[in-house]
């Protein structure tokens, strides 16, 4: 009798056993039988607890770029992550930063990040000059988490308000997809491939070099300034589909005018003068009408209540804006 066979007659007859209601006799096939149930038992056991803690073992990777999502160059970079690392969550930010924006794509990282777990894996391909003398990176911070991207100042705010630790240049090709390289496609080459080792717990020193986290590349990102004659700043970008005038205005460098909520306040936007009630949300205001907010990153906007700002005053990125002192 074969040993399945044996298994499908006697695993019932081992349960009634030890629920009391059937006493076998002891026969050396019959408890071989019951060895082999127990063994493959353990042994189905112990790998489902493998497969289990592996699992848990694999650290999320939040992915972020300026690919859009209107070809495949997104879901290629997942598969590469999944094949190395498979099983591993991986967390969208966005791939609609406006393309080779360097500056606003360093801004979502730093917006996004803190709602991230301490060892989270962040992969951010905005990267112009692809293919260049540009290192690929992977940096760690104070907390823990692991950024793998260009070295072009995509990290800049995290560093200021984090702090980067240690930072290494990848060049390991173990730590690439393969040796034949793309030289416009680092995003599927280096940066998932890494990013995917990272995740599922690979020694990072081990990807390349050690570099001095003084020589990263750094963007000369300026908040807005107050001065005798009051603030000076400029439109950073614009929220998401809304229209809304992001400005690189924190809302206590804003406080220092004297505005209080309610108020109208006073201000050359782009060269145009106009005047704009300081409310907390926006149906403070009738519908189609403007007004200040600080946002939800703590930053002070501009928007229209149901409509569209930057269309409606023709003003986007890079416009000045001036508010004087209160009177």
């Amino acid at each position: 009798m074969g040993l399945f066979t044996l298994l499908r007659y006697d695993i019932p007859m081992g349960i009634l056993q030890l629920r009391g209601i059937w006493k076998p006799r002891f026969t050396r096939n019959g408890l071989l039988t019951i060895v082999a149930a127990v063994s493959l038992f353990r042994l189905g056991t112990n790998q489902l607890l493998s497969e289990q803690k592996t699992a848990t073992r694999l650290k999320t990777i939040a992915f972020m770029t300026d690919f859009d999502v209107k070809d495949d160059a997104v879901g290629i970079c997942k598969a590469v992550m999944d094949g190395i690392a498979p099983g591993v969550r991986i967390l969208d930010i966005t791939h609609e930063v406006t393309p080779y924006a360097i500056e606003e794509g360093a801004r979502f990282l730093a917006g996004s990040s803190p709602y991230f777990a301490d060892d989270a894996v962040f992969v951010v391909v905005i990267d112009p000059t692809v293919g260049s003398a540009r290192k690929a990176i992977i940096a760690k911070s104070k907390r823990g988490q692991f950024f793998v991207l260009p070295d072009n100042g995509l990290l800049t705010l995290v560093q200021d308000r984090d702090g980067i630790i240690a930072a290494r240049e990848i060049t390991n090709p173990a730590w690439m997809i393969g040796a034949k390289l793309s030289s416009t496609f680092h995003g599927r080459d280096i940066f998932s491939p890494a990013a995917a080792h990272l995740a599922r717990g690979d020694d990072w020193t081990s990807a390349g070099p050690e570099l001095k986290v003084a020589s990263l590349v750094r963007l000369d990102i300026q908040t807005a300034n107050v001065d005798a004659t009051g603030l000076h700043g400029r439109v950073i970008g614009t929220d998401g589909p809304f229209g809304n005038l992001v400005l690189n205005v924190p809302a206590e460098t804003f406080t220092k005018l004297g505005y209080r909520l309610g108020e109208k306040v006073p201000l050359v936007l782009d060269g145009k003068k106009y005047e704009f009630a300081f409310v907390k949300t926006f149906s403070d205001v009738p519908v189609g009408e403007p007004l200040f907010y600080i946002d939800s990153r703590g930053r002070l906007s501009l928007a229209i209540n149901q409509r569209d700002f930057s269309k409606t005053y023709a003003v986007s990125e890079g416009a000045e804006i001036s508010i004087p002192n209160k009177p």
